[in-house]
């Protein structure tokens, strides 16, 4: 008896001593849910009416048509997701964090703004993957309407995991929030298409 009673005390007073996982705040939570459900939205506003000629003009040759940005979106949101995945599963307890790490609002303004132009990974350049834009958008809602779910109920430690990316050193969470304002950064890119002067009426 005195063994279980010992075994028990030890037990609740570890459950005080060990250190408490910083759980997303409620704010984030909302942020980061109603960010990316804001970005699938007007993705799919822009090009569910389009026609075959609408999604396949391209400017010129060095621009990307709306179904190759619509194909890179895709692309790219299964690979970052697996990109932040593994940030959190890494020990980044030696990574110098930063004294000062930039806000959920100037993550968003940073990465999608299109006057630093930046070269995609050849691996998420568009090279005709998927048969249509429309097999795309089917891939592309699958992962982002997974993803929502997952933030909408996850006790993960975003906040505690750091992952290195071209921005500087990011929480996990952020990593996230890249990956919805990287599908924006390239929505507004065929929004540029979609306003250029050739672009066909129907």
């Amino acid at each position: 008896m005195k063994k279980i009673l010992l075994g028990l005390v030890v037990l609740i007073a570890s459950g005080f001593l060990a250190p408490k996982t910083k759980e997303l705040t409620p704010e984030d939570r909302k942020f980061a849910v109603d960010y990316f459900i804001k970005t699938r939205e007007r993705l799919l506003k822009d090009v569910e009416r389009l026609s075959p000629a609408q999604l396949n003009y391209k400017p010129d040759s060095t621009r990307w048509s709306v179904a190759q940005c619509v194909e890179h979106i895709t692309l790219a949101e299964g690979e970052l997701w697996q990109w932040c995945m593994m940030g959190l599963k890494n020990d980044t307890s030696s990574l110098k964090k930063p004294e000062k790490q930039i806000t959920n609002e100037q993550l968003v303004a940073g990465v999608t703004d299109r006057t630093k132009k930046a070269q995609a990974p050849e691996a998420l350049r568009p090279k005709n993957t998927f048969s249509n834009t429309q097999a795309a958008l089917k891939v592309f809602l699958s992962k982002r309407d997974s993803t929502i779910a997952y933030l909408k109920t996850t006790q993960d430690p975003l906040r505690e995991r750091f992952m290195q990316t071209p921005i500087g050193l990011l929480d996990v969470y952020q990593g996230l929030l890249l990956l919805a304002a990287h599908s924006e950064r390239h929505t507004l890119q065929l929004e540029e298409v979609m306003k250029s002067s050739g672009f066909p009426k129907k």
